[in-house]
């Protein structure tokens, strides 16, 4: 096969083309309250084929791999003509000829585990939070991507590669009266299915903060020092700064890439941010992107001056900088667009007591909720929170968001915990691919003041 794709993609008549096919399972298992909703698995195959000539591109996917050839001289042909319409020529940057084959390895690979044993874990844990007191209804997933991929190129790279990884994530819903809270959850992220065993404690100590939120009263609005959780940190840094970073969404934003010129200040000394793919144990990991570049560590803010961005080999050409390995697709039908691999922070000096001690009178956020942002402006959700009073953790509070600019946030980033904690569960939804390699970690960080969206 690989040899087969190798020669259809070097005997095109174009200045660059690549082909990527990929054979990928997906399994998974969902419990809605006490009832089994799906026992699932999917098996798809097919591939993804580029071209770019005469300073155009042009993209096309297929499901059967004898028409690969066909389907790239087309892609071939109308990068072509799309290049006579284009006023600036796409060009690619030059990267290294790799041919090598890149396997997933475990102790404990979650490919070697029988289905009765995923199934029966989740029913478990599924029971387990059922039993509880004032425990309305939970969600319960298993839910596994296993691919292996095979890229090559008309520059003679071809490597096989594969990504193996599953979770078991959900959310429990407590009840009392007309109050209702919702607390997530998720262990794994890799292939090592280990990570998903034996995690009883990790998720009663989850149903004791669902439980717990029932007593909280709601945050007060208002404008507030806080302290972001590991988790809240890492989706303010991921979502409001790290897209940011995303060399493909500036290339035709001249606003925004005024104001992200490498060398500009974007906070004080004690802010270092930076993406790296090859963190153990981490959802984002993984040795070679989808355009066949090997992934490496890039520093995005050393600190607090802006140090780098995330590349393609289209983008790193269009703006002059190295190339970072951070083009993916979450299948066969998607191109390859660029994104974070694992976004984390440097660990600072100060300790949690202190940041605490810092404050008079706002809030310390935990758990990433989801939010959106819009250009440099963020609302994010945090699924609890801890009043702070005269440098004193308080009482737990439900219902808390916050939202600002993201420039002058940053800068308002006074304190950086020195302990980080990384994420289990992956998920990021940029250009409409749900791509599960997408972690972070980061430490606990303190800011000055946001927006606090309450009562």
């Amino acid at each position: 096969m690989k040899e087969k794709l190798a020669g259809i993609v070097g005997g095109l008549s174009a200045d660059y083309a690549d082909l990527r096919y990929e054979e990928n399972r997906k399994t998974r298992i969902s419990f809605k309250g006490d009832q089994l909703v799906e026992v699932a698995t999917y098996e798809t195959s097919g591939g993804h084929v580029r071209a770019f000539n005469a300073g155009g591109k042009a993209v096309a996917s297929f499901s059967d791999p004898s028409r690969a050839g066909s389907m790239a001289e087309a892609v071939a042909a109308s990068a072509a003509i799309a290049g006579g319409r284009r006023q600036k020529p796409l060009r690619l940057a030059e990267a290294p000829v790799i041919t090598d084959t890149f396997p997933i390895r475990s102790e404990s690979d979650l490919r070697s585990v029988s289905f009765q044993e995923k199934l029966d874990l989740t029913t478990h844990y599924n029971r387990m939070i059922l039993g509880e007191k004032e425990i309305a209804t939970v969600e319960t997933n298993y839910d596994e991507f296993v691919s292996r991929r095979v890229f090559v190129n008309s520059e003679g790279t071809l490597v096989e590669y594969e990504i193996v990884l599953a979770n078991i994530l959900g959310f429990i819903v407590s009840k009392r009266g007309d109050v209702m809270q919702r607390v997530r959850f998720a262990f794994g992220g890799d292939a090592d299915f280990a990570r998903i065993r034996g995690r009883d404690e990790d998720l009663k100590q989850r149903i004791v903060f669902a439980q717990q939120l029932l007593d909280a009263e709601p945050a007060k609005a208002g404008l507030f020092p806080v302290i972001l959780d590991p988790s809240e940190s890492g989706l303010f840094i991921h979502e409001a700064f790290g897209h940011l970073s995303e060399a493909d969404g500036l290339q035709n934003n001249p606003a925004f890439r005024e104001k992200l010129q490498i060398g500009a200040p974007l906070g004080k000394p004690i802010l270092n941010v930076y993406d790296d793919p090859s963190l153990p144990e981490h959802p984002g990991t993984y040795v070679i992107d989808d355009e066949g570049v090997l992934g490496v560590r890039t520093e995005l803010i050393t600190e607090g001056i802006l140090s780098g961005r995330l590349h393609s080999r289209e983008t790193a050409a269009e703006f002059g900088e190295p190339l970072s390995g951070n083009m993916r697709a979450v299948g066969e039908t998607y191109t390859p667009v660029v994104r974070m691999s694992n976004i984390g922070m440097d660990p600072g000096t100060d300790t949690f007591d202190d940041m605490v001690a810092s404050i008079d009178h706002g809030y310390y956020l935990v758990g990433a909720k989801g939010g959106q942002t819009s250009g440099d402006q963020f609302t994010f959700g945090a699924q609890w929170g801890y009043t702070i009073e005269n440098g004193k953790l308080g009482s737990m509070v439900r219902d808390i968001n916050m939202s600002g600019e993201l420039f002058s946030t940053l800068q308002r980033i006074s304190m950086v915990g020195d302990q980080t904690e990384g994420s289990e569960r992956g998920g990021c939804g940029k250009a409409g691919q749900m791509n599960r390699l997408s972690g972070k970690d980061t430490p606990p960080i303190k800011i000055d003041q946001v927006t606090i969206g309450g009562v």
